[in-house]
């Protein structure tokens, strides 16, 4: 085996990847974290949020 049958074996170990994550993420089965996971910056939070960021405690 020489380097050019690893970088092979590589490559369509990668290509198998991509094409597994690419089907994972189109499942329908997936679709419900998904959903979820776009609503979450419409979400009320339990604490107020402060106007101007971060405030000082200087007095």
């Amino acid at each position: 085996m020489d380097i050019n049958d690893l970088r092979s074996l590589i490559t369509v170990l990668c290509l198998a990847c991509f094409v597994g994550i690419c089907v994972w993420a189109y499942s329908r089965s997936a679709r419900a974290g998904f959903d979820e996971a776009a609503r979450l910056p419409f979400t009320d939070d339990d604490a107020p949020a402060l106007a101007g960021g971060r405030h000082s405690k200087e007095g």
